[in-house]
Order: C-alpha cells, then structure tokens, then sequence
C-alpha cells in the first residue's frame, strides 16, 4: 500500500462543541506543513455543533462502527492513508511541534510507537497534583518497558497496530494493554518532552480516586496476565 500523508491524527469524538475547536486549532498550526498530515474524526453521533465545527479543519469525518472509544481510534487508523498514526482526544490542546518531534522518533526503524506526557488545562491545585503523581509513575515504568499509550498523546505505526490487533473492547486500561502487545513486537520510545494539556472533567465528574484505582487494578491486571473484562459501551456526556 502507498501512504500518500506523513502522519494521520486519529480523534473520536460525541457531543465535543465546547472543545472539539480548540483542540482542531492546535493541530492545524503545527511545524510540519498541513498538506503532509490528516485530520481523521470518528464521531458516535453527535447530536450539537461537533460536526459543524470540525468540518472546518478537518480532512474527513466519519462515523463510528465499532464500539468503544478504543473502537473509534481502530476505525480511523483503518481510514488513515499514512504509516504513522497519532491520536489525540477532542478535550486535549497538542503543542505546536507534537507531529514533527513524533515523526523524528519514527527515524529510527526500531520504534513502532511514541507515546508523551500530559497534564491538567486546569489550574485545580488537586488535578495537578493527581498528575504530577501519575506522570512520575509513568516515568518510573518506562524503565522496565512498560508503556502506558495513553489515547491523548501517542503515535504509532500502522502497520504493526494492525498486527496486534489494535485496541481491544475492554473495561479499563485498554491503552496498557495496547502498549503492552506492542513491545512485544518493537521498541516504544517515552519522550516527556511531547507535552499535552487536557481535561480532567472526567476524573473531576467520576472522582480522582475511583478512576487511579481503576487504573491500577487494569494495569496490574495486564502485568500479572490476569483477564481484564470486555465492556458494553455506553456514550457519556460531560
């Protein structure tokens, strides 16, 4: 297959109005030139202006078959006419130079994923804690080769996504797993100088503490090889 594009973002999005614009801004004034990159949605049938919005910037919008936010990324990457994929969500504001420092990993012919760092858009003392925890924790794994690909801030080549099946239906810490299957096959650089913002609306409406405990539990789960259950999806608002 010839790839026509350097890098495709992938974005799942529902009922996204209020951010959908400001995340699209931010990719669309990147380093690397806009005719070298795509703009991919995957939308669960928003019912406000996310659509309106994001065809504005956008290279095309589409709507989602498979389940699962998981299940959105794998209908976009199947979409996507570049090797490399990055994927963002619709709440999260990228830096200008996101694409071109995940591209100029991907030089390196042993990489078959990048993943950064992120952090709260909110000045909420206690989001930034929560973070500054969660990005040590994440710092400290990478040195046994342990990858969280966090759907946020992550690229990855295509063609090995693919061959591990890409994201799988399951209730939590799918984007573990997915880092997970993927050293087996190649290495994964941790670059924390790949930085994005986003919001903790989620953690803030379903509580800090149940969703790191999730987490844990997922992780855990994944390192110990123990089964994590498949989920049914449920469309959340915020």
């Amino acid at each position: 297959m010839k790839y026509t594009k350097k890098i495709s973002v992938v974005i799942p999005t529902y009922n996204e109005e209020k951010n959908i614009g400001k995340c699209l801004k931010a990719i669309t004034r990147q380093t690397i030139p806009r005719k070298e990159y795509e703009i991919i949605i995957i939308d669960w049938g928003s019912t406000d202006r996310t659509k309106k919005i994001a065809k504005q910037y956008v290279d095309r919008f589409i709507l989602q078959k498979s389940e699962g936010i998981g299940g959105a990324r794998n209908d976009g990457v199947r979409m996507a006419k570049a090797d490399i994929i990055a994927t963002t969500d619709a709440d999260c504001i990228v830096p200008g130079d996101w694409l071109e420092k995940m591209l100029n990993h991907f030089n390196d012919k042993r990489y078959v994923a990048v993943c950064g760092s992120d952090g709260p858009v909110e000045k909420d003392p206690k989001a930034r804690a929560v973070y500054f925890f969660l990005k040590n924790i994440i710092h400290f794994a990478s040195f046994f080769h342990l990858y969280c690909l966090g759907g946020g801030n992550t690229a990855f080549r295509k063609r090995q996504f693919l061959r591990v099946g890409g994201y799988r239906n399951l209730s939590f810490s799918d984007d573990a797993d997915l880092g997970f299957r993927l050293a087996k096959i190649g290495r994964i650089k941790y670059d924390r100088s790949i930085y994005v913002k986003l919001s903790t609306r989620r953690m803030k409406k379903q509580g800090y503490r149940k969703i790191l405990m999730t987490w844990l539990n997922g992780d855990m789960r994944l390192i110990l090889g123990l089964p994590i259950p498949k989920k049914s999806y449920a469309r959340l608002k915020y």
